[in-house]
């Protein structure tokens, strides 16, 4: 008999987490109400104490970002290609150019360098993303957008409860974008989160977030209608969050240490077990970050990347690849971004697979995985 397929990712649920989902359940509130606003201002804590606004994915919150930060047509964003694509598509979205700067060689982290050379006066956001739960060097990017008069952007869908030279991730660059889905570091189903510095873009996100609605009445344009009166001064979009969903974000925050504690744990033993095996490189930390692994990267050496993948597979190993460099697809190359633009990324992408990587991977799958994967590649 062969063993279970196991998941590259998976959710940890807990009685707790069903008894707070089925609590709202009976309750009087399915949707914006006082789980919502409970979950926010939890988000806000552990992010520096800044607005959180929660919403239905960490696509919708890349988003309502860029929104709030007034991004739109004759503006460039400057992000890395090794992503996922929304990071760069909901600035497209919103009519802006996006201009791809290399990642580091190792990390596969933007790099700052490359971003330096990219900025221009028409920059205004320089989007970095925290790849595979380590942050990117925010002291070295900050000083670059500011430069140009721009704000940076954490896409932090991979790192929340990492820190960065002490600081959390949510305080480490103008405007932070969360995600909650299943396999991220903690979930609320689908789901995501805006934190941002400045409160004028986090109203301006909330705002995009809510149908665009103004419910101030000291910013009316029209005076004269009664207490229910409400409008809307700029187009927005439905991306709230419910209570359901907020119920279970905030039951999985109360174990968000115990979680991180068990990724870095099993990232450790990939490490040990994999540090000095030919043909594969295992990923870089530095010294200043204490990351919050969503991933395990591992890197294919000598073209074999994709023989190893399918023997992972074929052995019921679930694994992934994270990413193909975001210019290569056709939506971006019809638009003529040509291969090549980027080489640390597009090597990055020729060698990596994800391997399995949630808390309750136990110590044996983790040994399953080695033993499969050193085997495969002598």
């Amino acid at each position: 008999m062969s063993d279970p397929m196991l998941p590259y990712g998976r959710q940890s649920i807990s009685a707790e987490d069903i008894e707070a989902v089925t609590a709202v359940l009976r309750g009087d509130w399915l949707t914006t109400g006082p789980a919502v606003t409970a979950f926010e201002n939890a988000v806000s804590e552990l992010t520096g104490g800044h607005r959180a606004v929660s919403c239905t994915s960490g696509t919708a919150a890349l988003h309502m970002a860029y929104a709030g930060l007034g991004v739109g047509p004759g503006d460039e964003i400057v992000t890395t290609p090794m992503t996922f694509v929304a990071t760069a598509s909901c600035a497209a979205i919103l009519g802006a150019k996006v201009v791809f700067a290399d990642v580091e060689e190792d990390t596969a982290l933007l790099d700052p360098a490359a971003v330096e050379a990219a900025v221009t006066e028409r920059t205004k956001v320089v989007a970095a993303v925290d790849y595979a739960g380590h942050p990117a060097d925010y002291d070295a990017l900050q000083p670059i957008a500011d430069s140009v008069g721009a704000r940076t952007l954490d896409d932090a869908a991979h790192s929340v409860g990492g820190f960065y030279r002490g600081r959390p991730v949510g305080d480490l660059a103008d405007v932070t974008t969360l995600s909650f889905f299943p396999t991220k570091n903690l979930t609320t189903g689908e789901g995501g989160a805006v934190v941002a510095k400045d409160p004028a873009v986090g109203q301006k996100a909330h705002e995009f977030h809510f149908i665009g609605l103004v419910r101030d009445p000291e910013r009316f344009e029209i005076t004269d209608e009664g207490p229910w009166h409400q409008e809307v001064h700029e187009f927005g979009v439905n991306y709230r969050l419910t209570d359901i969903a907020c119920a279970l974000g905030l039951s999985q925050l109360r174990r968000l240490t115990a979680f991180k504690k068990r990724r870095a744990e099993i990232t450790a033993r990939y490490n040990e077990a994999l540090s000095d095996v030919d043909g594969l490189r295992t990923p870089p930390q530095r010294a200043d970050v204490d990351p919050a692994w969503h991933l395990y990267p591992v890197r294919v050496l000598g073209g074999r990347r994709r023989e190893i993948f399918e023997g992972l597979r074929a052995a019921e190993i679930g694994v992934q690849v994270n990413y193909i460099p975001v210019y290569w697809h056709p939506v971006f190359a019809k638009q003529g971004y040509q291969r090549g633009m980027c080489p640390n990324a597009e090597q990055y992408y020729r060698e990596e697979i994800s391997l399995p990587m949630f808390p309750d991977l136990t110590d044996s799958d983790v040994d399953r995985v080695v033993d499969t994967l050193t085997k495969l590649v002598r």
